[in-house]
């Protein structure tokens, strides 16, 4: 292999990961500069981004025309595994910090063996029942200390079940969808979900609010811009670039550093931390997911 092939490869996964990293840090950023409701931001996210996917579908339409139930599974999983995972993400964040909320939605490898296991009869193996043990031994530490009768506990931990819910949603899309990104192709197909999951954030805007939900100040644009392109249109293409150059296993090892980027990311710009306890369930999170997604030679 080419060194220069693989070098940017590497570079592609690493701004990838770092541009995705920072979505929970901007989406508390928003939360923060100016009283908005999780309807809206995803909203400004999803039609800011709607030009770009509808133009790198214009850019791909010389490709093969797609089957019927391809179209039906493309508006499924959009609605699945962009439109609701992201809806139970911003919901999340409002009550969870940056770092702990990546470090949870980090868990979703971990919910695609669970579910491969319960839906595909895919039994899990040794390696990977420690990992899980592992992981939610870690996840477990990381909320522990947040786990209370008082009002901002109870709020913290549905916060986190959001969250959770989101990371299942995500790992269901990409249990039932693995064989149809196959057909369709990784890029076509993220363009296409991205594009079916903006009708359902432009009809919930539509029901939920008011035009002048969108008189908002011009640093909370800025913001939504930068969600919309930085972390959700950019990361799109780096990540696929990225797979191709240097494969899934090589890819995964560089996305673990996603939640310590999130993490430092939400130390510096929203002074949040983590406490020690914390810290190293983060550890044994990011321990136990990277052992349920690398594969042995």
């Amino acid at each position: 292999m080419n060194p220069g092939y693989r070098f940017w490869g590497i570079a592609f996964a690493l701004a990838g990961t770092v541009a995705f990293a920072f979505r929970p840090v901007l989406i508390k950023l928003g939360y923060s500069a100016h009283p908005v409701s999780a309807t809206t931001l995803l909203f400004l996210r999803m039609t800011l981004s709607l030009p770009f996917f509808l133009t790198m579908t214009w850019w791909m339409r010389g490709d093969v025309p797609l089957a019927r139930r391809d179209w039906l599974g493309i508006v499924g999983l959009g609605f699945l595994g962009y439109y609701l995972a992201s809806l139970l993400d911003f919901i999340g964040l409002q009550y969870v910090s940056a770092g702990v909320g990546r470090l949870i939605m980090f868990l979703y490898p971990t919910l695609v063996v669970i579910l491969s296991a319960v839906f595909l009869k895919k039994n899990p193996t040794l390696r990977e029942l420690g990992a899980l043990a592992i992981t939610y031994t870690g996840i477990a530490l990381v909320l522990s200390s947040q786990i209370s009768a008082a009002p901002e506990h109870r709020m913290f931990v549905f916060g986190a079940l959001m969250i959770f819910s989101s990371a299942m949603c995500y790992a269901v899309y990409l249990v039932t969808g693995s064989q149809l990104v196959k057909r369709v192709g990784s890029v076509r197909f993220t363009a296409y979900t991205m594009i079916v999951s903006t009708v359902p954030a432009m009809i919930q805007f539509a029901v939920l609010e008011s035009p002048q939900a969108l008189q908002l100040p011009a640093q909370l644009w800025w913001i939504a811009v930068a969600l919309a392109t930085v972390c959700t249109v950019l990361p799109v293409f780096l990540v696929a670039e990225a797979l191709k150059r240097i494969g899934a296993n090589h890819f995964a090892l560089i996305g673990a550093l996603g939640p310590v980027t999130t993490v430092l990311a939400d130390f510096a710009l929203l002074e949040g931390a983590l406490t020690m306890a914390q810290i190293l369930g983060g550890a044994l999170v990011i321990s136990g997911v990277l052992l349920v997604t690398l594969k042995r030679n």
